[in-house]
């Protein structure tokens, strides 16, 4: 891929509930051809104080790809054309953990790979093998645990993502299994592969996960119009959050993730 002499500072892919952009000033709107065809919409470019910011509806305004058909591809590969050098992906998730409810957000440190038809990486033609022991980057990771301190938000500042094919939601019996059995602490359907391309490109990913139900482990199971709600009244606390983090996090980088093909390759 051709590199980009320009830096945008963050990409936001915006997840259920977050789909405008009206956080960022100074906004237009750029179509990028991808080798992968079509991003899941127009790229919004804009800034917010001293930060540059590329924002992308994960789903399509009209929220119009399901989980499996997200062009993840064309999405990462765009950005990083763009010059993005870090990216938060905030997302609906359910809770596999007591501890946590709906309106709780999560910074998930691992996560259990479940999905069966995604397209996982950009190196079809050779062998590239990126580690993903740590899969989302720690050091922005660290910067939003401090920032939410500052604000006085609680989350749960790390916990396993378990992340399922979709779009149908879970059986009672297999919700239980990911909960006892595979001791997961939220469950979703977007994680992946979005972490491990973004982790092929070189730039720093982080889920943001805000609980909006039990999945079916609990008497009252998930719905979509559950989500739906619980997003809604979150989505303000999740915009705050996301501003301050971009305002608080340095501009230059200091983490293994813009290193990760140094030895990917065999």
């Amino acid at each position: 891929m051709e590199k980009k002499d320009d830096i945008i500072d963050f990409g936001i892919i915006g997840g259920t509930g977050v789909y405008d952009s009206s956080m960022m000033k100074n906004t237009y709107e750029i179509d990028i051809d991808t080798p992968f065809g079509h991003t899941s919409d127009k790229i919004i470019i804009g800034n917010y104080l001293n930060k540059s910011i590329a924002f992308l509806p994960r789903h399509g305004r009209s929220h119009q790809y399901p989980p499996h058909k997200v062009p993840y591809k064309a999405n990462i590969w765009a950005f990083k054309k763009l010059g993005v050098q870090r990216i938060i992906a905030p997302s609906a998730v359910g809770s596999l953990n007591e501890n946590l409810v709906m309106g709780n957000i999560v910074l998930p440190d691992q996560f259990i790979d479940l999905s069966k038809n995604r397209n996982y990486t950009f190196y079809d033609d050779q062998a590239v093998h990126v580690s993903m022991a740590e899969p989302y980057c720690n050091d922005l990771r660290s910067h939003s645990i401090k920032t939410a301190k500052n604000l006085g938000i609680e989350i749960k500042s790390n916990g396993t993502y378990v992340s399922i094919e979709g779009p149908r939601f879970s059986t009672k019996a297999e919700s239980l299994f990911y909960k006892n059995v595979m001791k997961g602490d939220i469950i979703g359907m977007t994680a992946i592969p979005e972490a491990i391309l973004a982790r092929e490109m070189e730039m720093c990913y982080m889920t943001l996960a805000t609980v909006t139900d039990y999945d079916a482990w609990e008497t009252k199971h998930v719905s979509a119009d559950m989500v739906s709600d619980t997003m809604k009244k979150s989505v303000d606390k999740t915009k705050t959050f996301i501003l301050s983090i971009i305002d608080n996090t340095p501009k230059e980088r200091n983490c293994e993730c813009m290193h990760s093909l140094e030895n990917a390759r065999l």
